[in-house]
């Protein structure tokens, strides 16, 4: 079982689709910032992060699936980006029930990324802060964003990780073992 997994993490179509899905995503969150005109928060530039990071993880999978450190790399890529957001769409969730109750939260105002990563600087438009948190104008299901967010990143995370584990399978070349 292990095997298969193994070998469907060395084609590209899968790699493919990591990347293709969470470009996708990052679109629509760039339609909703621009066509819809709501605009993200702090923590929602950190989830739209992440799901970058998934993209360039996705990418580098993508590169070359056969050569076992870029895969590693590309897994826990995804792993670390995927733990990431999912952490930031939960206490963007948070923040959402506190506002639900009638409580008060402000949150940053500029988004802290590190000096070598300045993704607010290098690309504004795309990661600079420009809303408040909690904002819940948009629900699909009954659901909000962050909980959408969180879902994805939960689905890419699990995954990585399984296929991570299955790394460990050795791949026989017999013909006549499975």
């Amino acid at each position: 079982m292990l095997q298969k997994i193994k070998r469907l993490s060395m084609q590209r179509w899968g790699w493919g689709l990591v990347v293709l899905s969470s470009a996708a995503l990052l679109a629509t969150a760039l339609y909703f910032q621009y066509g819809l005109n709501m605009q993200p928060c702090i923590k929602c530039i950190y989830v739209r992060a992440a799901f970058a990071g998934i993209l360039l993880a996705g990418i580098i999978g993508l590169l070359s699936p056969k050569t076992a450190l870029l895969r590693l790399v590309a897994l826990l890529g995804i792993i670390a980006s995927g733990v990431f957001g999912i952490l930031q769409a939960y206490e963007l969730l948070e923040i959402e029930q506190l506002l639900a109750e009638g409580g008060f939260f402000s949150c940053a105002l500029f988004a802290e990324f590190p000096g070598w990563l300045a993704l607010d600087k290098w690309l504004p438009a795309v990661f600079e802060p420009t809303g408040s948190c909690g904002d819940t104008s948009w629900q699909f299901m009954g659901q909000s964003m962050a909980f959408w967010s969180a879902f994805a990143l939960w689905g890419y995370t699990a995954t990585a990780a399984v296929l991570l584990f299955a790394q460990l399978a050795r791949i026989s070349n017999n013909p006549y073992r499975g």
